[in-house]
């Protein structure tokens, strides 16, 4: 499954999402693991052995509860 690493701040400010060009947050879900996430869309990308998988296949849509959450946090 995924391993945990954090993302260099110069790579994430690089980062767009692949289906809408805009910039993504890192963020935590609540079982502790970190996400790229696009609060425009709603889509969590996940990060897998630290690194961004962004294939717009591969991101999942995130709850109400959740976009609250990680609104919140960034």
């Amino acid at each position: 499954m995924a391993h945990e690493s954090t993302i260099d701040a110069t790579l994430l400010s690089l980062l767009a999402c692949p289906q809408d060009k805009g910039p993504l947050q890192l963020v935590r879900t609540e079982a502790d693991v970190s996400v790229l996430y696009n609060p425009r869309l709603r889509r969590a990308y996940p990060i897998d052995n630290g690194i961004p998988v962004l294939l717009i296949d591969e991101a999942r849509d995130v709850t109400d509860a959740e976009h609250e959450l990680f609104v919140a946090a960034s």
